[in-house]
Parts: structure tokens; sequence; C-alpha cells
């Protein structure tokens, strides 16, 4: 569970860092193909808002997760718990205010409620 948990929190971190830094550096979605008419129905004018929340709160809080998981310290699980709120946060935003690549949404949306269950678990929590 501890590896499984390392890997979620991992993937999360990496690709939300590295999408919000290149949607924040060029908000435009040239840099990822993205075309900023997605954004329609979100309030948004362009990704560069959107990547730097990405980039920090979803990529920034999952990198300290997965940093205190590498030093073993005993809040490695309340940080990849926070990750998994934030990457939640993230995907459910994604899916109800940019209908598009509704696939990749539901795949963190998926990966964001396995991170918060095991990280639940693993601080000798039980959810039912």
């Amino acid at each position: 569970m501890k590896s499984l948990l390392f890997a979620l929190i991992s993937f999360v971190a990496f690709s939300a860092l590295f999408i919000g830094i290149a949607l924040a550096s060029v908000p435009d979605g040239a840099l990822l193909h993205i075309p900023v008419s997605l954004l329609a129905n979100s309030g948004f004018k362009d990704f560069q808002i959107p990547g730097l929340v990405l980039m920090l709160l979803v990529g920034g809080v999952n990198i300290l997760a997965v940093f205190y998981n590498i030093q073993r310290s005993a809040y490695r699980y309340n940080w990849a718990l926070l990750g998994g709120v934030m990457t939640l946060g993230w995907a459910l935003f994604h899916l109800l205010y940019v209908p598009y690549y509704v696939w990749l949404s539901l795949l963190y949306l998926i990966v964001s409620i396995l991170i918060v269950l095991i990280a639940f678990q693993l601080k000798g929590k039980v959810l039912v």
C-alpha cells in the first residue's frame, strides 16, 4: 500500500507540475496544443491562472507529500491526504467546467480517490 501511494502521489505531483508550468508559461495553450476555447464555460480567458493553480496547489502539495514520504515523516499520510483532496477538487472542477478530455479528468478523479482512501488506511482509519 505504501508503494502504491508513493507511485500515485508521484504521478500526480510531477504531471501537475509540468502541465501547470506549461500552461502558466504559455497561457494560450500552444505549448500543449490545447485551444483556449476549451475554457469558454470556466470563467478564465486563458490558461495562466489554471496553470498556476495546477502547478502550485495540486503539484506543490503532492510534491511535498512525495518529499515527506521519502523522509518517512510522521506527517507523510496527512500530506498525501491533502494532495489527494487537492487533486480531487481539480478533477471535479475540470469535469464540471471544462467538459473536454473527460477521460483525463476521470483518470485523475480515480487516482485522487485512491490516494485519499490509501492515505486514510495507512493513517489507521477505516472508511466505511
